[in-house]
């Protein structure tokens, strides 16, 4: 009987379940599932696949689910594949806090040759593991200023779904949320074989995200802005956004030259002035475009852009479709819709 390939899926107590135990399926249902369907020979599983934590045994997640971890890392001298999931992380605490006996084991595994991969937020565990140092990865959106405070030598594309880096590629971080079928997908066609990953995808009724995750980030991060000046333009902007000059605007508003004005809203915020207007005002357009009818031109000249071409250019460039394109991915589907009115941004 041929060996199977041995995937370790490791769980943190700040794991939320969906993703590993999704993944888990899925490698489960791989070589066997599809021919007991259709009624044609039985083949055996493709993987043998076990759940890793810190020690063996009930393990409460932070969800309030509790599961039950297989294995802990001395259990597991070698394996061909680590598949690290999201952890869910709020700071620089949180993410000295995953566990270090299991980051180090992660380490290990790749270091004696085992294909290392991260779903979503675990990437951010790869990286506090050593592994990210001078390589390219992503993760979900939401943790992009995270990921770039705490490692600026990594090199993030977080506007990409998958991303592979390392020695023999050997390491594939995906994008946020359900982007995991995207990484299971690929896991298989390169471990078992195209035709098995398009099997599960058919099973699974999974869909490649081939527009990357730039279509569901949100451009703009509600912070605390220290500097009262700056936050008094932001309150401003909301409701301004669609006016003309609104960088001259502001620097008149406050008073205060236009270079100090540039490094103190970058400073306060993470964008330039003129990024943060663009933002605001695309985010509105998103809004529109999810929960009204009106045309693409009427959202453009809307929130403050009365040549649609440019309107047009500026959406593609910021969420990497086109306004039309958008609404038609995002927009809930009629029998799921009510009337209502789109909120302003504050």
């Amino acid at each position: 009987m041929e060996r199977r390939t041995k995937v370790s899926i490791v769980v943190f107590p700040q794991s939320d379940p969906s993703i590993f135990y999704g993944v888990f399926d899925t490698l489960w249902a791989a070589g066997h599932l599809w021919n007991e369907m259709m009624g044609l020979p039985a083949r055996p599983p493709l993987f043998d696949i076990q759940i890793v934590g810190s020690q063996a045994g009930p393990m409460a997640l932070f969800t309030g689910v509790s599961i039950v971890v297989q294995a802990a890392p001395q259990d597991v001298a070698k394996t061909d594949i680590v598949f690290v999931s999201n952890v869910m992380l709020k700071d620089s605490a949180s993410l000295r806090g995953l566990d270090r006996n299991l980051l180090a084991w992660i380490r290990g595994q790749f270091e004696a040759g085992a294909h290392v991969y991260s779903a979503c937020g675990g990437s951010l565990a790869l990286a506090e593991a050593g592994l990210l140092s001078g390589r390219d990865s992503t993760t979900h959106w939401g943790y992009v200023p995270l990921f770039r405070q705490e490692f600026p030598d990594v090199r993030l594309h977080p506007e990409r779904i998958l991303v592979q880096t390392g020695e023999d590629q050997r390491i594939v971080s995906c994008g946020g949320a359900s982007s995991w079928q995207d990484l299971v997908l690929y896991l298989v066609a390169r471990h078992a074989g195209p035709q098995e990953a398009v099997r599960l995808s058919r099973i699974f009724l999974y869909q490649w995200h081939r527009d990357g995750q730039l279509p569901y980030a949100c451009l703009l991060k509600n912070a605390a802005v220290e500097d009262a000046v700056i936050r008094e333009q932001q309150v401003w902007l909301a409701q301004n956004y669609n006016q003309p000059n609104l960088v001259a605007t502001l620097i008149q508003r406050c008073g205060i030259p236009e270079r100090s004005f540039a490094r103190r809203f970058r400073a306060a915020t993470g964008y330039t002035p003129i990024n943060y207007i663009q933002a605001l005002r695309i985010e509105e357009a998103k809004q529109m475009l999810e929960t009204t009818d009106s045309t693409v031109e009427e959202i453009g000249r809307e929130v403050g852009y009365q040549d649609p071409v440019s309107f047009r250019r500026l959406f593609r460039r910021l969420t990497g479709l086109s306004p039309a394109d958008y609404r038609r991915k995002l927009r809930i589907p009629p029998p799921f819709t009510s009337e209502r009115t789109p909120g302003r941004l504050s």
